[in-house]
């Protein structure tokens, strides 16, 4: 079975059934189910998740990419600082990063006010955190290779010629 195919099915919509994936595969659906199950065993499927338009769940609520500049601990590096800081709720994502930024940290929050308050007084105030910036998304384009409806689109953000 090809694996690198099975996981791009899986990546697009993780809720086909084994039988359609085998259909779209070539093989058989028990074939399928073993795959899988020994991807999730091996931790390469580490879970499933919905992508969800937070807009139409909560008009206020925000999403936020902070990007940090630390100082990596002698024989720890960034691990440290990366661990305490995935450990808040309020965090979804955590990367470590090349260039002018160490750690890549995507909070999601209720509203401007809240992610601010999380960036000045639980990430800017800790041992290590040397800066932040902060980068509020305006607006969903693409998510997990799934296109935005444009459904609500507003006029005012184009450009004229």
């Amino acid at each position: 079975m090809n694996t690198e195919k099975l996981l791009n099915i899986l990546r697009r919509n993780a809720r086909l059934s084994n039988a359609d994936i085998a259909t779209m595969l070539g093989t058989s659906e028990d074939e399928v189910a073993r795959e899988i199950a020994n991807l999730e065993q091996s931790g390469i499927i580490m879970g499933y998740s919905a992508i969800i338009n937070e807009e139409k769940v909560d008009e206020n609520g925000v999403t936020a990419i902070i990007e940090l500049k630390i100082t990596p601990i002698k024989d720890r590096g960034f691990d440290d600082l990366a661990h305490t800081i995935m450990e808040y709720e309020e965090v979804d994502s955590v990367f470590l990063l090349s260039g002018a930024n160490d750690l890549s940290v995507t909070i999601s929050g209720s509203s401007l006010r809240n992610v601010a308050l999380f960036v000045s007084e639980r990430l800017a105030v800790l041992d290590g955190v040397l800066s932040t910036t902060t980068h509020f998304i305006l607006r969903r384009y693409k998510e997990k290779h799934h296109v935005f409806n444009e459904e609500n689109f507003d006029e005012r953000s184009m450009v004229s010629p």
